[in-house]
């Protein structure tokens, strides 16, 4: 009887199997260019405000190196993400997880964790530093800006993650 109990899926978390991604060579190239044009469409916006704030703003209120910590975090994180590949999380040997795939595990933990508390910072920096205080919006588009980049980064991540480790057509998988 085939289903739940068979030994294959004994070794699953979940008891359903997510289908594979196949992208042909040019889905994936479009998929690279736009994780790029959405990284750098964050970063612009960010470095936007941030020059804006220095030069033409009559206020008081500055883009700080405060502002910049989540957008850092995003970035690390991203490039934290990237690096992983998808191949070393299921590096599994005769059913148990190894040390290999654990640790690639934990790393794009700490990735997706700096991508989080980037955002998660973005939108903090922006209540505590721009809408408690009730600024009005030319200053109000700092904060903002910060959200911008640190969603559009982790967005670009995202696609770049598809990107980078779906199953190609042309890929094959030589088994022993």
């Amino acid at each position: 009887m085939s289903g739940y109990y068979d030994n294959e899926s004994r070794n699953q978390l979940f008891r359903f199997r997510l289908p594979s991604l196949r992208l042909t060579s040019g889905m994936r190239t479009v998929g690279i260019y736009l994780s790029g044009a959405l990284f750098a469409a964050g970063l612009w916006s960010f470095v936007d405000a941030a020059v804006y704030s220095k030069v033409a703003n009559a206020g008081n209120v500055h883009v700080s190196f405060v502002d910049w910590i989540p957008a850092i975090c995003s970035v690390l994180g991203m490039a934290v993400v990237s690096a992983i590949d998808k191949a070393k999380l299921t590096d599994d040997h005769y059913g148990g997880t190894s040390a290999l795939a654990w640790k690639a595990k934990l790393v794009l933990f700490v990735g997706f964790a700096l991508l989080a508390g980037g955002l998660a910072g973005g939108v903090v920096v922006l209540v505590l530093k721009y809408i408690v205080p009730g600024y009005p919006m030319p200053t109000l588009w700092f904060g903002i800006a910060n959200v911008v980049c640190n969603s559009l980064i982790m967005l670009a991540s995202a696609v770049l993650w598809v990107s980078i480790n779906a199953d190609d057509e042309y890929q094959y998988q030589l088994q022993l």
